[in-house]
């Protein structure tokens, strides 16, 4: 990634600033190209053993998002209707079947010893060929989750503002958007966009670090 591409690269306010934007302004598109960029870099978040158990759904035009909203609630709506884009993120419960090829690229990029390969091989992959079905979506809902929060920052650092939401139908939300049940699980959406300068976001307060802390 080259950050001098970034329209916004102070961390603090990229992370400190950010509101959930639920109201777009509807004339702003924002381009394939870009929209595949901001995945491709929020897909630099750190996964399981690397498995990178997440899948990415670009929703940016009204046949799509009519397929959404058949499964969301009818209070996301608006941001369904006004957001130049939304990311469906799901998670992939079968990416341990092409973990054989990722690693093999480390291997060949000469990042790891043949030893560790095959360390890597006897270990992480019967964890996961052998695991159950909840381990797996578990797994991947933890994968996918990460790379939704770095979504979310980065979309701030490209010049936008994003909204995270899970309001949707969980049993059918999948099949809607064309993809396998037995295979993704849904995590959430990401509507992507430049606000509606008419609409004022909800300012919220946090608990205080303390009260959610424990030493041990």
């Amino acid at each position: 990634m080259d950050a001098k591409k970034l329209v916004n690269n102070d961390f603090a306010d990229v992370m400190f600033n950010r509101h959930s934007v639920r109201v777009f302004d509807k004339n702003v598109k924002i381009d394939r190209t870009e929209l595949q960029e901001m995945i491709r870099e929020a897909a630099t978040a750190p996964s399981a053993c690397n498995l990178q158990s997440w899948h990415f759904v670009v929703i940016d035009n009204p046949e799509a998002k009519a397929k959404l909203k058949k499964a969301a609630m009818k209070f996301n709506y608006p941001q369904i209707d006004t957001a130049s884009a939304l990311v469906f993120i799901a998670g992939d419960t079968q990416s341990h079947e092409v973990y054989r090829d990722v690693w093999q690229k480390v291997y060949e990029a000469g990042n790891i010893t043949k030893e560790k390969l095959d360390q890597i091989f006897n270990t992480f992959l019967p964890l996961y060929e052998n695991a159950t079905p909840e381990f797996l979506q578990l797994d991947a809902t933890m994968d996918s989750a990460i790379a939704g929060m770095q979504l979310l920052l980065v979309a701030r650092a490209h010049g936008y503002e994003a909204n995270p939401w899970s309001g949707f139908d969980f049993k059918t939300v999948i099949a809607d958007l064309g993809l396998d049940p037995l295979r993704f699980v849904p995590v959430m959406c990401v509507a992507i966009g430049k606000p509606d300068a008419s609409v004022t976001p909800l300012q919220t307060q946090r608990y205080p670090a303390e009260q959610l802390t424990e030493f041990i």
